[in-house]
C-alpha cells in the first residue's frame, strides 16, 4: 500500500514532503513524535522473529475501522513529487481470496498506479484479520512497467516462501509508541512502524478527517527514510508524507464496498 499502502511496498512509495503537512496539522504531529516513547507492543511481530498463524484465526472480512476493507471499496489518489508528472494510483478490494504458502486465505487488493495515462505498476497485495481485529500484511505480487512491458518484479513476497514472514498493517488497538513489524523478507521486504498519534487532523480533496491515526513507516533497508502515514476511521489510508524525500500521495476520493 501501505499504501503501504496505500503504500506500495518495496518497489514504490507514499511520498509527501513534510513541508507540505499543514494539511495534515503540522503542529499536532510535531507533539506526536514528542510523545512517541516506544511502548510494549505485546502480540505484535518485530523485526525478523518467525510466526506461527493459525488459519483458523483470520478471516478475509476485514473491518478494522482505520482500514476497512470491504469488497468493492475503492480508493483513487493522487502521488506527485519533483521527479515528473503525478501518478494516479487506484485501490480496490476484489473479492477474490488466496491461500498463501503460510496456510492463511488473505483478501486480494489490487492496486494500479498511472501516469500521464500509462501504467506503471500492477501490485496484488494479500491482507487478513486476525481474531484480535490485527490486519496482517502477507505479501504481494508486483509488476513495474516501462514502455507497456513488465520490467521488474522486485519487492514481491509471500509469506512462507524463502523465509518471508507476515506482518501487522493497523494493529487492533493502537497506542501512541506501539511498535510492529510490517513485512519481512530479508534484504528485499523488512518495513516497520510505529504509532505516533491517534488524534490528527488531515484535510485532503477527499475531505476532512479528525481523530487520525499517524504512524511512522520505516526499513532498516534504507535507514534514512521515513514516512509518515495517515488513516481515518471508517476510511482507511488518506495521506502519507516522506519526510526526507519530497512528494505528495492524498486521497481523492474513496468508494464505500457494498455489504
Amino acid at each position: 500500500m501501505v499504501y503501504n499502502p496505500m503504500m506500495r511496498k518495496s518497489t514504490r512509495t507514499w511520498v509527501v514532503a513534510l513541508a507540505a503537512c499543514a494539511l495534515a496539522a503540522p503542529a499536532a504531529a510535531g507533539r506526536s513524535q514528542d510523545r512517541a516513547a516506544a511502548a510494549p507492543s505485546p502480540g505484535l511481530p518485530q523485526g525478523s522473529e518467525p510466526v506461527t498463524l493459525d488459519p483458523a484465526d483470520f478471516t478475509t472480512r476485514i473491518d478494522n475501522p482505520y482500514w476497512p476493507m470491504r469488497p468493492g471499496s475503492s480508493w483513487v489518489y493522487r502521488e506527485s513529487s519533483d521527479e515528473g508528472p503525478p501518478n494516479r494510483i487506484v485501490v480496490t478490494v476484489t473479492n477474490r481470496t488466496k491461500r498463501v504458502a503460510a496456510g492463511v486465505v488473505a483478501r486480494v487488493i489490487h492496486d494500479r498506479a498511472t501516469q500521464a495515462g500509462k501504467l506503471v505498476e500492477d501490485t496484488q497485495d494479500w491482507y487478513a484479520q486476525d481474531g484480535a481485529g490485527n490486519v496482517w500484511y502477507l505479501g504481494e505480487a508486483t509488476k513495474a512497467y516501462k514502455h507497456g512491458k513488465v520490467s521488474s518484479t522486485k519487492g514481491s513476497w509471500e509469506a512462507g516462501v524463502k523465509g518471508a514472514q507476515a506482518g501487522v498493517i493497523i494493529p487492533a488497538h493502537p497506542r501512541v509508541g506501539m511498535t510492529y513489524r510490517q513485512e519481512y523478507l530479508r534484504g528485499e521486504a523488512e518495513d516497520r512502524g510505529r504509532v505516533l498519534s491517534l488524534d490528527e487532523r488531515v484535510k485532503v480533496p477527499a475531505g476532512s478527517f479528525q481523530h487520525v491515526l499517524m504512524t511512522r513507516d520505516w526499513t532498516p533497508l534504507e535507514p534514512d527514510a521515513t514516512e509518515h502515514k495517515f488513516y481515518a476511521r471508517g476510511t482507511g489510508p488518506v495521506l502519507s508524507l516522506d519526510v526526507t524525500g519530497g512528494g505528495r500521495e492524498e486521497l481523492l476520493r474513496f468508494t464505500r464496498g457494498g455489504l
